[in-house]
């Protein structure tokens, strides 16, 4: 029953009936930002920006966590990795990303103790097999995932694991929505907001942002014909200017979003400000470790902090992470910035726009 479901979200007819209602109610200009890199991805993949109407503008925002990661964290990941005794354990896309000298995979080239997990659970796994050294786990992501690694910094508390570190650079989607609306250089119309996020904090969590902004706000999920309803509702507020927060993925996404997730989250961090690649210092959108658990907290630990880095000379990820430039226009990509030899993030990422571009776009 699960895959007949999902294949409704994908039946061509119901994607024409959407297409052809966007089609009859679009008549000015408008410009859409998805804030997720799995819509973008998703976007590409269907097909669904080469038959929007041209006033349809879809543009990419800060929705890729590794691409959002400043260039100082970066940084900070690879130093440590070169300390003595230490293992570091990240997620694969991390991997890549070029650092202002090196990278994580460089590194482990090198002969540095650098290992690929797919939970933070695998870090605690690794800490308690080797009890002589230092296991830091690299954090980085959204709502999405942040919440699993509170619990395992909560869980190597409760086991007396004390060789496990999180070294965090967490982000926070709603504060990102309310810097994107404040750049002079971006101008948004409406934003598809993020479906894995809002399950998380729900629609509510975006009711602050709405209420003092009033731009068009439509939660979706990833099917086409999801992305498809999604940018229907957008586009009718947009027309009839009537801006709403609304929900458009009610099978996934709740008002009051996963309520013990929160919890755990708000038990184990607390926001504080964090750099954002592209768009700077975004006061309160990043997590640190509460009091509690700072015993874990692999920046304090280890004396690192993220310092202030350039980004790669000539590199656009910044501007493309803000919609104030698109892929091709950047220009280093398909040249010297490519997937065997990215430059930047979004090349990097399974989840960036300059990756999802040079796989599915045929725009120069």
């Amino acid at each position: 029953m699960a895959l007949k479901h999902l294949e409704e979200y994908r039946d061509p007819k119901l994607s024409k009936k959407l297409i052809e209602h966007i089609q009859s109610i679009s008549k000015t200009d408008i410009r859409l930002m998805e804030v997720c890199g799995t819509h973008t991805v998703s976007i590409f993949r269907s097909g669904i920006r080469s038959i929007l109407p041209k006033s349809i503008s879809l543009l990419s925002g800060p929705g890729c966590p590794v691409c959002v990661t400043a260039q100082g964290e970066i940084d900070a990941f690879i130093e440590l990795g070169r300390l003595d005794n230490v293992i570091i354990a990240t997620f694969g896309d991390l991997m890549r990303v070029p650092g202002t000298t090196s990278s994580l995979q460089k590194e482990k080239a090198d002969g540095r103790d650098i290992r690929i997990v797919y939970s933070a659970f695998d870090g605690i796994e690794i800490a308690k097999e080797n009890p002589d050294r230092s296991v830091v786990f690299l954090g980085v992501g959204f709502e999405t995932t942040a919440p699993t690694i509170a619990a395992s910094i909560f869980s190597a508390k409760q086991m007396h694991v004390a060789n496990f570190f999180v070294y965090s650079a967490h982000k926070l989607v709603p504060p990102a929505l309310e810097a994107l609306t404040s750049q002079e250089n971006v101008r948004v119309n409406g934003f598809i907001l993020p479906g894995h996020v809002s399950v998380i904090i729900g629609e509510q969590g975006y009711k602050p942002f709405f209420e003092k902004h009033q731009v068009p706000c439509v939660i979706t999920g990833f099917e086409p014909a999801d992305i498809l309803k999604g940018i229907s509702m957008l586009v009718d507020q947009v027309e009839t200017g009537a801006p709403r927060l609304e929900n458009a993925y009610p099978r996934a996404v709740t008002q009051e979003g996963n309520t013990k997730a929160q919890r755990l989250l708000q038990d184990v961090f607390e926001p504080v400000d964090a750099v954002w690649r592209g768009i700077g210092v975004i006061p309160g959108s990043g997590l640190t470790l509460r009091d509690p658990y700072v015993a874990f907290d692999a920046a304090q630990h280890f004396q690192i902090v993220a310092q202030e880095a350039p980004e790669p000379r000539g590199c656009a990820c910044g501007e493309i992470l803000t919609g104030s430039k698109t892929p091709p226009e950047c220009p280093l990509f398909r040249t010297r910035c490519n997937p065997m030899a990215p430059v930047g993030p979004c090349m990097v990422s399974s989840e960036g726009t300059c990756a999802a571009f040079y796989r599915f776009s045929d725009d120069e």
